[in-house]
């Protein structure tokens, strides 16, 4: 019986002690995985944007055609 209780502790242990060093950042990822960064929530997205999708692409597009002919495109 005391054996159970010593093997549950010693894997609470490891748990825990793997836990705080992933959270860390620490190590490989565990179970032969590349680890990877974190992306910030406040970052671009990643996927390409087509340039009818992207904003600034569209701001300075209107800025030439008013520049161009003096009036709204």
């Amino acid at each position: 019986m005391v054996f159970l209780v010593m093997l549950a502790i010693a894997v609470t242990v490891v748990v825990l002690v793997m836990r705080a060093a992933s959270a860390q950042g620490g190590g490989s990822g565990g179970a032969g995985r590349p680890s990877r960064p974190k992306q910030s929530r406040t970052q671009k997205p990643t996927r390409p944007l087509a340039p009818d999708d992207d904003p600034e692409f569209l701001r300075e597009l209107e800025r030439r055609a008013r520049r161009d002919d003096g009036s709204p495109a």
